[in-house]
C-alpha cells in the first residue's frame, strides 16, 4: 500500500465542526441540551441504515424527520415545525475547532491536495470554510449526495477517489469517528483518527494509521 498519500480526505462533521453549539440550540427551543448528542447519533443511524440496504437520502431530509420524532413529545418554545427548522439551521452556522486553520494551512503548505467528504451537504462545508477564510485550501468539497451510498460504504470513499483521479490507497481519511476511519481502510485508504477528547479506539474497527490530538500534529507524522 503506498504510504505517502498525496490527498487528505476530510470528515466534516465533528471532525472540522464544532456541534458544541447545537446544544444551546435544543435548549433555545425548550429540550435538553444533551438531545442534540442523541439526535446525531439517530440521524448517522437511519443514515447508515439506509446505506446498508442499499438505500439513500439527504442528510438534511432524515436529520430532521429524526430530530421531528425526537422533540414531537416534548413541551416546546415553540412550534414543533419552527423548532425543528431553528436547530437544522444551526449546522449551517458552526465553526471550526480552534486547530483546523493552522493545520490545513501547514498541510497545504506541505503540498498536499485537500478535499472534503461529507455525509452532509457541500453547502454546510462551503460555508464552515469560507467563513473561516480556508475554502481556497481545498480543491473540491465532495458530499455522498453525488456518490452511490454514505459513508462509511465503500462506494462513497471510491467516489472521491475517482473524483480527485487517484487510486484509494494514495488517499489520506482525517476523521473524529472510528466508523469512518474503519469505512476508509477497509476501502484501501490510509487514515488519521483525530481525537482530539483522549478517547480508546474501539478494538473492533480497524487501527487508523496516524492517532493525533490536533491536525497540526499530521505532517509531522507524515514526513517521518
Amino acid at each position: 500500500m503506498n504510504t505517502t498519500p498525496s490527498v487528505i480526505v476530510f470528515d466534516v462533521n465533528e471532525t472540522l465542526s464544532d456541534m458544541s453549539p447545537m446544544e444551546a440550540r435544543f435548549i433555545e427551543i425548550g429540550a435538553p441540551g444533551h438531545l442534540a448528542r442523541t439526535w446525531f447519533a439517530a440521524l448517522l443511524r437511519d443514515g447508515f441504515a439506509l446505506a446498508a440496504a442499499g438505500g439513500s437520502a439527504k442528510f438534511s431530509v432524515v436529520g430532521a424527520d429524526v430530530l421531528r420524532g425526537l422533540l414531537r413529545d416534548i413541551a416546546l418554545t415553540r412550534a414543533l415545525d419552527e423548532a425543528v427548522t431553528f436547530v437544522m439551521d444551526g449546522l449551517g452556522e458552526l465553526t471550526l475547532h480552534p486547530d483546523i486553520t493552522d493545520g490545513v494551512r501547514t498541510l497545504r503548505g506541505a503540498g498536499y491536495r485537500l478535499v472534503t467528504l461529507s455525509n452532509g451537504s457541500a453547502q454546510v462545508a462551503q460555508t464552515l470554510l469560507g467563513s473561516a477564510g480556508i475554502r481556497d485550501d481545498f480543491d473540491a468539497l465532495l458530499t455522498v449526495e453525488d456518490a452511490p451510498a454514505w459513508k462509511p460504504v465503500r462506494s462513497a470513499y471510491q467516489y472521491a477517489a475517482d473524483v480527485c483521479g487517484v487510486e484509494p490507497a494514495e488517499l489520506l481519511l482525517v476523521a473524529v469517528h472510528p466508523w469512518d476511519i474503519h469505512g476508509a481502510a477497509q476501502a484501501g485508504l490510509r487514515t488519521a483518527w483525530l481525537n482530539r477528547t483522549g478517547a480508546d479506539y474501539p478494538r473492533y474497527f480497524e487501527t487508523p494509521d496516524y492517532t493525533v490530538s490536533a491536525l497540526g500534529e499530521l505532517v509531522g507524522h507524515l514526513r517521518a
